[in-house]
């Protein structure tokens, strides 16, 4: 995890960018392990743990009709979360994890179904992870691949004018 958030805010502090979170079942993990990283603070806006579902409507601004007809763990959900971090945290790159950590089932999706999301100005992207292990190993892969997923963003992305 360490590895990848050094590198997201290696890249981010060269492209005089910002981030925000916005995170379901990695409850904060993502942010804490952005802030563990020396110089973080001149990059990461802050974030946002909507790990209950309504939350994720009235804070990050996912609508009602696609948590109601989806549910919270779905591809357009995770990239509706970034896009609220983002804009509500007045971010240049927004970032989230929504998913199932176990130990069972949630609304007829099976333990370590995954998405990350990153939203930027001109990018957005969702990754599906299908992992496997304890709650533990679920929501550390988690926060690997979404701070890699926007590593890998951040050096696909047009420079910032």
């Amino acid at each position: 995890m360490a590895v990848a958030a050094a590198a997201a805010v290696r890249a981010l502090t060269d492209r005089c960018e910002t981030v925000a979170t916005a995170e379901s079942l990695t409850g904060g993990l993502v942010g804490a392990t952005l802030v563990a990283i020396p110089g973080v603070s001149s990059v990461y806006r802050g974030g946002l743990v909507v790990y209950a579902t309504d939350l994720k409507q009235s804070l990050a601004g996912v609508p009602a009709g696609l948590l109601a007809e989806r549910g919270p763990v779905d591809p357009d959900v995770a990239l509706a979360l970034a896009a609220g971090a983002r804009d509500r945290c007045g971010a240049d790159w927004g970032v989230a994890t929504t998913g199932v950590a176990g130990p069972d089932p949630q609304g007829g999706k099976p333990v370590g179904l995954v998405y990350v999301a990153v939203a930027g100005r001109s990018v957005a992207e969702v990754r599906e992870l299908r992992l496997t292990g304890g709650r533990e190993a679920i929501r550390t892969e988690s926060v690997t691949a979404v701070l890699q997923l926007l590593d890998d963003s951040l050096r696909s992305a047009p420079a910032p004018v």
